[in-house]
């Protein structure tokens, strides 16, 4: 397992600088949030995309893929009653899955809570529908470029719709895609009410990508989560793609939070012989 970081944490400093304050602390990766440098992918131009590549490999860092996919532009949603919406959505998604590839990356996490959620009118059964329509064409499309779009489940909080890991898999199997998988993250993954390393081995066959977070929504090691028996079940079942530093407060500041997120992982990522959570 290898461990990047999502750069959103960083707005405002130039992309050299990020690449390089991670690649010094240690990450070997990092995950692109798009809005940080367009609110809409179709005007990062061909040249903007490969310097992103290009500066992170002189770096040492993969592009591991991208997140926060539908921040920008408006008016964006999978589970709108307007078919147009939809279509829309769905190109959008398109254009982020040649933005991925174009960048280096082979992951697109789907999170985007607000433009998931199931509006007044719409029942559970059809906006299950209309992802599974959306999501299937996309995995379609993806699949020529070798990006995977990684499913997250949300908590209740953020989202009325897909909370559970278990939700997340019943919808991967029914579009029934290879291109289309699961991420799990662990604050989300906390408002299950679960044992952690439960949720994981469960989704053994799904999972190809994880965010790590606390669940005071900052980094490993500034909460209460025992990322230890998180570790080891990934260990556990073989995982073997990055771990994703992903924090919704920013307020200890960027420095910090990348620098006590990465010792935390790293630590325990490089104890060999781990003790497996009971069943």
């Amino acid at each position: 397992m290898k461990i990047s970081i999502c750069n959103e944490i960083f707005e405002g400093w130039r992309m050299e600088e990020v690449f390089k304050f991670i690649s010094d602390i240690g990450y070997e990766g990092v995950e692109i949030a798009p809005f940080i440098i367009s609110d809409d992918v179709r005007n990062i131009n061909r040249k903007k995309r490969e310097e992103i590549e290009n500066v992170a490999s002189s770096y040492g860092l993969k592009i591991v893929g991208t997140h926060w996919l539908l921040r920008g532009p408006k008016g964006l949603h999978i589970t709108h009653p307007s078919e147009n919406v939809r279509k829309r959505t769905e190109r959008y998604l398109c254009d982020l899955v040649e933005f991925t590839s174009d960048i280096g990356g082979r992951i697109m996490v789907f999170g985007s809570p607000n433009q998931r959620n199931i509006l007044k009118g719409v029942s559970r059964d059809e906006a299950w529908r209309y992802a599974e329509e959306i999501f299937s064409a996309c995995s379609e499309f993806a699949e020529d470029y070798d990006v995977i779009i990684a499913f997250e489940p949300l908590a209740r909080s953020l989202t009325n719709f897909i909370n559970t890991a278990e939700e997340a898999i019943r919808l991967i199997e029914n579009v029934s895609h290879t291109n289309f998988r699961l991420n799990l993250d662990v604050y989300s993954m906390l408002d299950e009410g679960k044992p952690l390393p439960d949720i994981i081995r469960a989704s053994r066959d799904y999972l190809v990508h994880f965010h790590a977070n606390d669940d005071n929504m900052l980094g490993p090691g500034f909460g209460n989560v025992d990322f230890k028996q998180i570790i080891d079940a990934l260990k556990e079942i073989g995982y073997e793609n990055f771990i994703s530093v992903e924090v919704f407060d920013f307020s200890p500041g960027p420095r910090r939070i990348a620098t006590i997120s990465f010792e935390t992982l790293k630590r325990l990522l490089s104890v060999r012989n781990f003790g497996k959570s009971s069943r």
